[in-house]
């Protein structure tokens, strides 16, 4: 799994796509590990190279997974359907008081992102929150699925 927190930065929320495309995708898709190195919110720098195995599958999670320059290596695009400002308050309990500065950033930047690269209406599932766990319902994109296809290891889920 590759958590796209890693991949971002205070300087680049969504401005990441060459990086993972360089680090993590280019060499996944050609069937070898993948290295890329993970960003210290914390500390404000990249550490040492974190290695990523190639997979049957391999799950990306975070915000801007589902953005245009990568539908195309997705096999499914699964949409966390929470309502943003519950999304929002999740991460300011998480990250405290000490990323309150980033999270008055994170808000306007995210939305702005998704005005003008929406994820969720090509998602092909929809996964909510229920009392018991979670349900997994048909997305928008549920009808017209697009899978990749080519020689190569698998497309990435």
């Amino acid at each position: 799994m590759l958590h796209l927190d890693d991949i971002a930065s205070h300087t680049e929320l969504f401005a990441w796509t060459e990086r993972l495309r360089e680090q993590v995708t280019d060499p996944l898709s050609q069937g070898r590990t993948a290295h890329y190195t993970p960003y210290d919110w914390r500390a404000r720098r990249f550490g040492e190279p974190r290695a990523l195995p190639a997979a049957p599958v391999v799950l990306v999670e975070g915000v801007g997974a589902g953005r245009r320059a990568l539908r195309g290596l997705l096999a499914r695009l699964l949409w966390m359907d929470v309502p943003a400002k519950t999304a929002w308050t999740r991460g300011r309990a998480r990250d405290g008081a000490e990323q309150r500065e980033f999270w008055d950033g994170w808000v306007e930047a995210e939305r702005e992102h998704f005005a003008k690269d929406p994820s969720r209406p090509y998602a092909h599932l929809l996964v909510r929150q229920v009392p018991q766990g979670y349900e997994v319902l048909p997305g928008p994109a549920a009808e017209h699925p697009v899978i990749t296809h080519g020689d190569g290891p698998p497309p990435m889920w």
